[in-house]
């Protein structure tokens, strides 16, 4: 048995019947490099089972503790069923990128059974140019995006002749654990709760106001003063970081979510924005994170709502370690960073977002790397689901959110990958989007492309596509500047 952290219970806590916190990722796969030139779910299903003895979250089943007494665990799922995860459908002829986009809409903003391992892999036939698409699902609460890479590592070959099979799962898998268990284990893990939280004050109640907590009446206050005092105890009084003071002004996209998504997808040259990047003197994430306000700003205005001020960006930085690696679970950190929507020149805007990046980075390495464990650990487990819905709610009902959108760029191997003997042409993200931020832009980067994969909610945001258009847009104005 293996529990989870405080971090992975959030990603279930946040789960209601408007928003999931399961990730994923929709492959673009080109079968003609198979043999036989096909890609069938068979193929698949034979991949994945002979990989699992390397994919052990696969088979993780999540079971609560009576009463929420303490965070869930993850056990092996006695009867766990392969066919029940790996599915096929197929689009309606003429297959597109609209259709294929629609189709993952549906499908994402569908929960995932926690009666069973949470994930599941959709193959999709119908497109155009004799290519498959291949649809995963997985809950955030197993995998963050590195973790997440590592399953896709197993996943996916250097060649198509695939590799040699790991050994096969040894042994019985261990009976599911009785109430009468997880209560006790429920019951000898109060005590903990005390210990977390006083291990937990002297790193997290300074930094309260950079994570979600800052919406709660006082937490700016109470956490300047707990630095001050810390300052002070340790005679530091030089090299301090000046203190975040980004306010999110209110957008369409800042308000309640609905059940129902809305995903568009699309490619920018890699090379492109290292000429960019190159000529301006900057890093591929400034590049990135710049054009993204561009084509923000072009939505905001064509709504009539841009604001006089930036945005506010949630950026994912992982605090993983090499020791950590193959852990799975999630050990990240939420930053923010201002978005320039507010400049409309767009060297200007990436030269204003060079800057706010350097600075987002020195503060990330002034702050503790389990800051946003720590400052779970001042909710008792039995009342943490309900007081993480109560934080999103108080975001998505304030006069200001605590973020406006997240953008994430995850780097990703620059040469071809095969799944199961078929070329891997692209890996559009897909993520999350949750009450008070219902625009989530995560990029990827493959085979000299920048895959992006966009979420809204799909009410909030009927005009998606617009924004890939604009990327490109936005990217082209950079290049053609001196």
């Amino acid at each position: 048995m293996r529990q989870l952290t405080s971090v992975d219970a959030q990603f279930l806590a946040l789960e209601s019947a408007r928003q999931s916190g399961h990730v994923g990722g929709l492959a673009i796969l080109d079968p003609s490099t198979r043999p036989d030139g096909k890609l069938t779910l068979a193929s698949i299903h034979d991949l994945i089972a002979e990989r699992l003895p390397l994919l052990p979250p696969l088979r993780w089943r999540l079971v609560e503790v009576p009463f929420g007494l303490d965070y869930p665990y993850w056990v092996d799922d006695p009867d766990f069923d392969l066919d029940f995860h790996v599915r096929e459908l197929a689009l309606s002829p003429p297959g597109n990128d609209e259709k294929l986009a629609e189709q993952v809409a549906r499908i994402v903003a569908r929960p995932l059974d926690r009666a069973r391992p949470l994930w599941e892999i959709y193959l999709i036939h119908g497109l155009g140019a004799d290519r498959v698409a291949m649809l995963t699902k997985i809950h955030h609460s197993l995998i963050d995006g590195l973790s997440g890479a590592e399953i896709m590592g197993v996943l996916l070959d250097l060649s198509p002749e695939g590799r040699d099979a790991p050994e096969p799962l040894a042994g019985s898998v261990d009976g599911e654990p009785t109430e009468v268990e997880m209560l006790a284990r429920g019951l000898l893990g109060l005590p903990r709760y005390p210990l977390r939280l006083l291990r937990a004050l002297p790193s997290a109640l300074p930094n309260l106001d950079e994570t979600a907590f800052n919406t709660l009446p006082g937490t700016g206050v109470a956490s300047r003063v707990a630095d001050a005092v810390g300052r002070a105890l340790t005679r530091g009084d030089g090299g301090v970081l000046e203190r975040t003071t980004l306010k999110a002004p209110r957008t369409t996209f800042n308000g309640r979510i609905s059940p129902h998504r809305r995903f568009v997808f699309g490619r920018l040259s890699l090379e492109a924005v290292k000429r960019v990047k190159n000529r301006h003197e900057c890093t591929v994430n400034d590049v990135v994170v710049s054009i993204c306000a561009g084509a923000v700003r072009r939505w905001l205005e064509e709504h009539g709502e841009l604001p006089d001020e930036p945005l506010v960006a949630q950026i994912p930085v992982s605090v993983r370690t090499s020791e950590q690696a193959g852990t799975y679970g999630n050990r990240i950190m939420l930053m923010s960073a201002p978005l320039f929507t507010n400049v409309e020149d767009g060297v200007e805007r990436l030269r204003q977002t060079h800057g706010a990046l350097l600075s987002m980075k020195e503060r990330h390495r002034a702050l503790p790397a389990e800051l946003l464990q720590d400052v779970n650990h001042f909710i008792p487990p039995a009342v943490f689901s309900r007081a993480a819905r109560v934080t999103f709610a108080l975001s998505s009902g304030a006069a200001r959110p605590t973020w406006n959108l997240v953008i994430s760029n995850v780097p990703g191997p620059q040469f071809p990958l095969y799944l199961a003997g078929a070329r891997l042409e692209a890996n559009y993200p897909v993520s999350v989007i949750t009450d008070g931020m219902g625009l989530n832009i995560t990029v990827m980067s493959y085979c000299g492309k920048l895959d992006f994969g966009i979420v809204a909610d799909r009410d909030q945001m009927p005009d998606l596509w617009r924004l890939m258009d604009w990327l490109d847009d936005e990217l082209q104005d950079l290049l053609t500047v001196g």
